[in-house]
């Protein structure tokens, strides 16, 4: 069996919090984001690629070092999260129009080119984003794994999103510990 080349997604979490319910989601994304941020490191340190596909805000003008620069001077959860997960050199990014970052996105070709065959998704939210993107990503055909902590969510429509996502094939969701501990023992 060939080994599966892993790549790191992190959804959306380059936000400024304007949206309804955001109050809800800021807690839990600040603490996924330091979850993510265990993950990008490890998928760093092994030459793996990590990916950032993120909104942008409906704005067609801006591109995706804008975003990060606008995140970075909000104050609250906006700048620490951004703080965290900055992307690095040889980081990827591809800006999405709407919940799944396969829709209209040049994603599906940026895999192929890479050779991955597994997508780690992580960000927010599980109940919209996460899911449509986990999806999409089976349809392809691609082994997607979801890490539990490093998704934020709002309350029972995280939990509910995170089982649907489970129940139906279309991935695997995984405490960090056990993906961390299931990939360093490949």
């Amino acid at each position: 069996m060939r080994q599966s080349t892993p790549a790191l997604l992190i959804i959306d979490m380059f936000t400024l919090f304007d949206f309804p319910e955001a109050d809800q989601v800021k807690p839990k994304a600040l603490q996924a984001a330091g979850k993510i941020a265990v993950l990008a490191r490890r998928f760093r340190e092994r030459g793996n690629p990590v990916i950032y596909a993120n909104d942008n805000f409906a704005n067609w003008q801006m591109d995706f070092k804008e975003l990060v620069i606008l995140c970075l001077a909000t104050e609250g959860e906006s700048s620490a999260i951004a703080k965290l997960l900055q992307p690095q050199r040889g980081d990827y990014f591809v800006l999405k129009p709407k919940h799944s970052a396969f829709l209209a996105t040049p994603l599906p070709v940026l895999l192929a080119k890479l050779g991955v065959s597994e997508i780690v998704v992580t960000g927010m939210t599980a109940e919209s984003c996460i899911t449509a993107t986990c999806f999409d990503s089976n349809a392809r055909e691609y082994n997607t794994v979801v890490v539990e902590e490093a998704v934020a969510g709002i309350g029972s429509r995280r939990r509910t999103a995170l089982r649907l996502l489970e129940d139906s094939k279309a991935a695997r969701v995984l405490k960090l510990e056990s993906y961390l501990h299931t990939r360093s023992s490949r």
